[in-house]
């Protein structure tokens, strides 16, 4: 099979990889965004905290930025899943999951993240959809409902703090010891934010909308909505395969411009930092794009910076 070059290949085609390439196409640079259409937030029914697309579909919103990404003639999909990645001497090589090479002078990881998913019965069924990871992508909609955090320990106590603005009936569920400080547990009290450390069995729902939570022993206490940070792992382990730098917390490491600890490797989306909003996937990816086009342009000119 004949080896294919490209300008730029970007891996991951959701909403930080498809702003990537369009900033790319209007370049008029030839792009190639491998992506195997598996989004991390398919059970979300709607978006926002995006002007212009508040309320809108996720599925919807990445439908209608394909098409249009899709009108610049160059810029090409491949729908394979990319397994690996190293640097070549005039740039970057990419292998899919068939062994296919494609060749580019710039990289763009847009890989995303992968939430490790609690092991309580019904969570997987209502994460997205009732138990939710963030009040300003959320929040309005179940606001003033009956509403508990899932979590313990400081992160329990700061997002209990927190979700204490979208609603007054709110508890602390600690599915076993909350790991709260004396001065915590008080300060919760006295906002009456209830704490119940029983051990979870599981989430009553319908459809994803969860009813309640079950515990191993007890009354079910009724819900309407729950919040709760999951741990992660990178989505892709190719960036750090390749060498990128991995944060403390497990993100890609990044400049202001998206750029990895790589030259001519950038990460955009979720895979790079904690603003976890479609918005800011757009944002980023739209950062990497523009920058990684204008690198390639300044080399033409012996530069080798995006900056010179």
């Amino acid at each position: 099979m004949k080896t294919q070059y490209f300008d730029v290949i970007v891996v991951g085609g959701s909403y930080a990889g498809l702003a990537a390439a369009m900033a790319l196409g209007r370049a008029s640079k030839h792009v190639l965004i491998i992506d195997n259409g598996k989004r991390c937030n398919q059970q979300t029914p709607c978006s926002h905290n995006f002007l212009t697309q508040d309320g809108q579909k996720p599925r919807e919103i990445s439908q209608l930025a394909r098409e249009q990404v899709s009108s610049y003639p160059t810029i090409s999909f491949n729908t394979e899943l990319a397994t690996r990645a190293a640097r070549r001497k005039n740039g970057f090589e990419v292998i899919t999951q068939s062994g296919t090479l494609f060749l580019g002078k710039a990289l763009i990881f847009a890989t995303g993240i992968k939430d490790l998913i609690h092991d309580i019965y019904g969570f997987s069924a209502c994460w997205g959809i009732s138990v939710l990871h963030c009040p300003y992508c959320h929040g309005y909609e179940v606001k003033n409902q009956v509403t508990g955090i899932i979590g313990s320990g400081r992160q329990g106590y700061d997002f209990a703090r927190l979700i204490s603005n979208w609603t007054k009936d709110l508890t602390l569920f600690s599915n076993g010891s909350s790991g709260l400080t004396d001065q915590q547990a008080q300060q919760l009290s006295r906002h009456q934010i209830q704490i119940i450390e029983k051990p979870i069995l599981k989430l009553d729902h319908i459809d994803g909308k969860v009813e309640a939570i079950v515990f191993a022993e007890g009354p079910a206490a009724p819900l309407k909505v729950a919040y709760a940070l999951m741990p992660f792992t990178q989505h892709s382990l190719i960036p750090e395969s390749m060498g990128c730098g991995i944060t403390s917390e497990g993100y890609v490491q990044v400049d202001a411009y998206q750029q990895t600890t790589i030259d001519g490797v950038y990460a955009c989306g979720d895979n790079s930092g904690r603003m976890r909003t479609i918005a800011n996937a757009v944002a980023t990816g739209t950062t990497a794009g523009m920058i990684g086009g204008k690198r390639l342009i300044m080399e033409e000119f012996g530069a080798k910076s995006a900056f010179p």
